[in-house]
């Protein structure tokens, strides 16, 4: 009696953990870097309040349901660029050519660290950045640093008033 009962509560935690399906990703090119281990091992459970999700492919994460952060390590390391920093705790790169998405790039470490974030109004692009920063922080820096940073994570004026609403 006590094993069926035992088989009962191991089935019903095999259909729990089987409710969030694995994300499927594609690893970065340099995704066996050494230094990717060490990235992934420190990742946090959860970013910006995002549960971290399974992910099929080295060097990879994923948070929340549907994925709305992804991480990938082992990306090209960035050397001079255009795009704007922004430094918490660690220079990233931002990339905001996709009005979907905010994409980031470490900048100055080898492996380099890329984090895709949904514009979802209620995902912080800086809290995930911070929530990450212990993990990435062990990447070794390669020398280059941002001679100019960026006052927000997302370009955007943090002092500027919204506008005000069309009278109806």
């Amino acid at each position: 009696m006590k094993l069926s009962r035992i088989a009962a509560i191991l089935a019903g935690g095999l259909i729990l953990s089987g409710c969030a399906p694995i994300v499927a990703l594609q690893p970065a090119e340099n995704a066996n870097d050494p230094g990717c281990a060490a990235v992934i091992v420190r990742l946090p459970e959860t970013v910006s309040g995002l549960p971290i999700r399974q992910t099929d492919a080295q060097a990879t994460a994923a948070w929340g349901e549907p994925d709305q952060v992804l991480l990938f390590c082992g990306v090209e390391v960035p050397t001079a660029s255009e795009l704007p920093c922004v430094d918490k705790g660690v220079f990233w790169l931002r990339d905001d050519s996709d009005d979907a998405v905010w994409t980031f790039t470490s900048f100055g470490r080898d492996p380099a660290v890329r984090v895709i974030v949904d514009r979802d109004p209620a995902i912080s692009p800086g809290l995930v950045l911070e929530d990450l920063e212990n993990a990435v922080s062990f990447t070794p820096q390669n020398g280059l640093t941002c001679t100019d940073t960026e006052e927000t994570v997302t370009g955007q004026d943090p002092f500027s008033e919204p506008s005000p609403a069309p009278a109806g």
